[in-house]
């Protein structure tokens, strides 16, 4: 009995409408990435396991797929290890490789490695697939693309504005208005944990405080109590749970809260820098807003932290984020190389559009011009007529058998072929040929000479 086909949890195919789709965003990304600026690089699917681990903090080093040694590797691992059954020491013994999880921790090991060949600042985009070991939902899978653009060798806060501006640029172009840019920092919430101290635990604080929107306050306060955090702390810190205003005023009650704090308060003054900044510039369609409770569990950043929520009404977690990392570089031997970079969600800002029906017709075309097949040597007239249409830059194509006209009709329709040529026997005798307008039903004879105006006249409706 064969085998019944599958596909591991978290993973998908792509239809060609699918890909078609996907490739529209990506295009989009793509041109605004190099419009602003930005060189692309690649770098492999998997890594050194000691490239990845420990960057990501203990929920994302479990997070991270192991590629198992080739060969026999159970054979190299002694019989104290094999038989503690513990997974901790056993992985480093049969795995020193590993899917990549980000792009971000990849890129600074590019740019350790590849120093003395790039120009600082460097500003790098990348597309490429990552994965996680994460448990599959609405939104979130294991295998997916991240569209990356990072600056590193610059400290300027106008590359935490020129992010800003990308985003917006990215997301209007896509035709999604009204998304939010969600903005902190990590130097005021360090300047919280220290004034309300518990400085020593801030990993788990900030990791508990990223989880506010999704599992809620109180929720959130357990996982701190859990973590070891005293409840006289939490306790200091409830004026971050019922933040209200807008950034100015949220900003002048952080001042009062952080007043004793150094690094809180050059947290708030970078915060100023770049909102007053975005606000005199002005933004197209997407709003910038401060959020106090935005902690962003990645361990690597340090300063600006974004995340980019969908259009109201839409429900969705974050379709981008990013933030400032002031020394990343400096665990690959390459210290104080200050960057900055953001990401684009590409399956999730998919489900937004496919959800808020901003997909252009056009992209369910993936034909211009389909060209009958009426027998052998009608066949090989339209073959030439069809090399002719895709040398003037239409898409154009020959049904590979003749088959029923009916048949092939049938085949123009599902594929959604706005023109369809009939060059038949009495055709090929005329030297002329039929194009038939699907959506109208229309018809019209064109010489074979004139197949040049032909293709200006139906690329002019597209």
């Amino acid at each position: 009995m064969a085998q019944k086909p599958s596909i591991p949890k978290g993973t998908r195919d792509f239809s060609p409408a699918e890909v078609a789709k996907r490739n529209y965003i990506i295009q989009s990304i793509k041109k605004h990435f190099e419009t602003f600026g930005f060189m692309p690089i690649e770098t492999p699917s998997f890594e050194n396991s000691e490239t990845l681990m420990g960057k990501y903090g203990d929920e994302g080093d479990r997070l991270i797929f192991k590629i198992l040694n080739s060969g026999d590797f159970i054979s190299k691992v002694d019989d104290v290890t094999y038989s503690s059954k513990n997974s901790t020491s056993l992985t480093p013994k049969i795995s020193e490789k590993a899917l990549r999880y980000d792009l971000t921790v990849p890129f600074a090991r590019y740019v350790v490695m590849h120093q003395n060949e790039i120009d600082f600042p460097f500003k790098r985009y990348q597309i490429q697939p990552v994965w996680r070991a994460d448990r599959p939902q609405k939104g979130r899978f294991r295998e997916f693309y991240q569209c990356d653009a990072d600056v590193v060798g610059a400290d300027s806060l106008l590359q935490e504005v020129e992010f800003v501006q990308l985003y917006d640029a990215v997301f209007t172009d896509l035709g999604l208005k009204g998304c939010t840019i969600k903005i902190n920092n990590r130097k005021i919430l360090l300047g919280i944990a220290e004034v309300i101290g518990a400085k020593h635990l801030l990993i788990d604080f900030t990791v508990a405080l990223d989880k506010l929107d999704k599992i809620g306050e109180e929720k959130v306060k357990e996982e701190m109590m859990e973590k070891g955090i005293s409840e006289n702390a939490i306790a200091k810190a409830q004026p971050l749970f019922e933040m209200k205003g807008n950034a100015s005023e949220q900003l002048e009650q952080l001042k009062t809260l952080l007043a004793n704090s150094e690094v809180g308060m050059r947290g708030l003054s970078e915060l100023e820098e770049i909102i007053s900044t975005v606000n005199m510039i002005g933004l197209q369609s997407a709003h910038l807003q401060l959020d106090v409770t935005l902690a962003r569990g990645l361990n690597y950043y340090t300063g600006a932290i974004f995340e980019v929520a969908a259009p109201e009404g839409v429900s969705m977690g974050s379709i981008g984020g990013g933030g400032r990392y002031d020394d990343l570089t400096g665990i690959f031997g390459l210290p104080n190389v200050s960057g900055v970079g953001i990401s684009f969600g590409l399956d999730r800002i998919y489900l937004v559009l496919e959800e808020l029906n901003l997909f252009p017709d056009s992209l369910d075309t993936s034909l211009d011009v389909l060209c009958l097949n009426f027998g052998k040597g009608e066949g090989l007239a339209s073959l030439k007529l069809v090399s002719t249409l895709r040398k003037s830059g239409l898409r154009a194509d020959l049904y590979p058998s003749d088959a029923k006209v009916q048949k092939q009709f049938k085949y123009a329709d599902k594929r959604n072929v706005p023109y369809v040529i009939l060059l038949g026997e009495q055709e090929l005798a005329e030297g002329k040929f039929v194009v038939k307008n699907m959506k109208t039903g229309d018809q019209k004879s064109y010489d074979f000479d004139a197949v040049q105006q032909f293709a200006e006249t139906i690329k002019s409706d597209f």
